[in-house]
């Protein structure tokens, strides 16, 4: 090219044509992971994820109000509390009758989410940590389902069934620390079944089962079938390096209990302490049993029925599953658990906890899909003519029937059970009791209780040491060094069905029952909750005392009934002559009727009074004291006769005079 010739003009492309020329944008490897994921697992999330929110639903709803709190529940829940509240693993001396480790996670749990700021009653927020157990349980069912080989379907279902049947709902709900050990138990056998990076699997199912066991010590009944699991599933060319060394995990997180006892001085028994080997052999050796079953007063008895009553449909067709499972290679393992789970309840002089039924829920669960699953895959086979065996023909479809059978039962049941969950409130006489002593007891008074409502007294503002666990009073050597005259030494007892059942057993609970007068009164039947004040000069002296202030409330009453100035219905006056008027009340309707006409309303019992001594007044007109003078006038009555409250309606002057009085207003 010579100097005088000109270079060719090349133009660049419009920015639009250097896009189109470059291709699309990469996509970001953080978004084609995602998309991975989702294109991988989107036909698994379809189903596991309304279960779970199903099963959410149907555990939240009403979760305060069904099942009835119990005193289990508040031992666990007071015990969380204490290790977030009071640095230390319960607020009594710790005995050794379970592993810590269930309680510290409820406490975890509560921590981290504060859910006992959310409530008022503190068992609620173990509640909610139990939402939270099972929810995580309903997935690793599911998973479980998968790595079993079920179909995604029988997972669902297996799933579903662990997280609604009214069996589960009620001890789900309830706070037992077998909910918190039972994700760990199913996390152990879902690793155990690890094909890929196998010693890893196996490491992490030794652990989870040891975290299991430290949650509830009764879980110890599924290591032989865990390690059947492992064995089975090893390879045989790492099976002794990984078995080795997965029971050495097992044995190291089992010994951390052995280590905390050691370190505490509390391994073996001694004077002025508790001891590990003391709680083991109460717990293995000591223990009352729970009777036969053939006996309808005995708790084993009761207990089973308690689990009939809820959900037969699923008892039943859980060991029919169990024993059908035998049959079939991948899920024998769990079927031999279940059934020699129900054995050991049938052994001679053995004790059987109500919540022991909750190992067994998923398990259950997965052994009816599983069968189901079977079933159908072998009536599939059969149509398509690769099934040649007649008892695989008959089985299959023998089994499908069942399951007709046992759909056909179980929904009008489970409808019926759900809807009592979802529906009706078992709890309202608890709370009402609560907030009765709330608002009535002074709080420097001494309380006996049932564990449920002990922080929620202490809450209230009641010392923690004047509420004791009704059972603590002579079994626990600090409460009895506070208590040197006993059941004495109280000035209530809040009574409910658990102390009720077991009153028989602690002598100081029975003699302050003997000598306590019913002062509140919430409930029927099971639901049943007292207020009792105690009377430590004895029932024959508090009787004698009760009879002399009715009798004077008598002849107060009579002589007001008769006082010009009132102005007031016959059905009131002889309520008056009754002496169904409280002593405080009487002395200022006595003194008021001083100043002019008085118009009263009809006497009506507060709530959880009924029985007692009328303590309201509804003042509707007082010709003395008209308008707001009348409730300055109530105001200044004195310190011994002033009311609790007072409070204008449209139907006059409300006037609540204490619950607690003493003896001898009225001379």
């Amino acid at each position: 090219m010579t100097a005088t010739q000109e270079r060719p003009t090349v133009q660049a492309p419009p920015r639009q044509a250097s896009r189109d020329l470059a291709g699309p944008p990469a996509v970001a490897p953080k978004n084609r992971r995602i998309r991975g994921w989702l294109a991988r697992h989107g036909a698994s999330l379809v189903w596991i994820l309304p279960v779970l929110a199903l099963a959410g639903i149907v555990q939240r709803i009403n979760m305060a109000g069904s099942p009835q709190r119990i005193d289990d529940e508040g031992t666990y829940t007071a015990q969380a509390w204490a290790i977030g509240h009071l640095g230390e693993l319960t607020h009594y001396t710790y005995w050794y009758d379970h592993p810590p480790l269930g309680w510290i996670q409820i406490a975890g749990y509560t921590g981290l989410t504060g859910a006992f700021g959310r409530y008022d009653q503190a068992v609620m927020a173990g509640r909610e940590a139990m939402l939270f157990f099972a929810l995580v349980s309903v997935l690793l069912v599911w998973l479980l389902g998968r790595r079993l080989g079920l179909s995604r379907p029988a997972s669902a279902v297996a799933a579903l069934v662990f997280g609604v049947s009214p069996l589960a709902v009620q001890f789900h709900r309830t706070v037992y620390l077998d909910n918190v050990a039972v994700p760990w138990l199913l996390l152990a056998f879902l690793l155990a079944l690890s094909r890929k990076n196998q010693l890893a699997g196996f490491i992490g199912a030794a652990f989870a089962f040891g975290i299991a066991v430290l949650s509830k010590e009764t879980f110890l009944l599924a290591l032989p079938f865990l390690a059947w699991v492992m064995i089975r599933n090893s390879d045989k060319s790492t099976r002794r390096y990984t078995l080795a060394t997965s029971g050495a995990v097992l044995a190291l997180v089992g010994l951390s209990y052995v280590v905390l006892a050691a370190v505490r001085g509390e391994l073996i028994p001694g004077p002025g302490h508790t001891s590990l080997i003391s709680g083991l052999t109460f717990q293995l050796g000591t223990r009352a049993d729970s009777g036969s079953i053939f006996d309808t007063g005995s708790l084993f008895f009761k207990v089973v029925d308690q689990w009939w009553v809820l959900d037969q449909v699923f008892i039943v067709m859980g060991v029919l599953s169990a024993v059908v499972a035998l049959f079939l290679k991948r899920f024998r393992p769990l079927a031999v658990l279940v059934l020699f789970a129900v054995a050991v309840m049938f052994r001679p002089n053995s004790y059987v906890p109500v919540p022991y039924v909750i190992m067994l829920i998923p398990f259950a669960a997965l052994l009816i899909a599983g069968v189901a699953d079977a079933a159908v895959k072998t009536y599939r086979a059969r149509r398509a003519g690769k099934v040649t065996t007649t008892l695989s023909r008959v089985g299959g479809t023998a089994w499908l029937v069942a399951c007709a059978v046992a759909i056909a039962a179980l929904v009008p049941l489970w409808t019926v059970q759900l809807r009592g969950f979802l529906q009706t409130d078992l709890d309202q006489p608890m709370v009402s009791a609560e907030q009765w002593v709330d608002d009535n007891v002074p709080h420097d008074s001494r309380l006996l209780v049932d564990d449920s409502m002990w922080v929620d007294l202490v809450n209230d503002g009641f010392d923690q040491d004047n509420v004791i666990w009704f059972y603590k009073i002579d079994t626990d050597g600090a409460v009895e060094a506070q208590s040197p005259n006993g059941w004495k030494d109280s000035d209530y007892i809040v009574t409910t069905d658990s102390i009720r059942t077991s009153a028989a057993g602690s002598p100081d609970v029975q003699n302050a029952l003997k000598n306590s007068t019913i002062v509140a009164s919430f409930g029927t039947g099971n639901q049943l909750v007292d207020v009792r004040r105690i009377n430590p000069e004895g029932a024959t002296a508090a009787k004698q005392s009760a009879e002399s202030e009715k009798a004077a409330q008598t002849a107060a009453g009579t002589e007001i009934s008769e006082n010009p100035n009132l102005v007031a219905s016959d059905a009131l006056k002889k309520q008056l002559a009754a002496g169904q008027l409280n002593s405080r009340a009487l002395v200022v309707l006595g003194q008021l009727l001083g100043t002019g006409k008085v118009t009263v309303a009809d006497l009506e019992p507060l709530p959880g009074e009924e029985g007692s001594s009328f303590r309201r007044l509804v003042i509707e007109s007082a010709a003395g004291e008209p308008g707001s003078q009348l409730t300055d006038w109530l105001k200044n009555v004195g310190s011994t006769y002033a009311p609790s409250t007072i409070r204008t309606t449209g139907a006059g002057t409300e006037v609540v005079f204490p619950a607690i009085e003493p003896t001898g207003l009225l001379g």
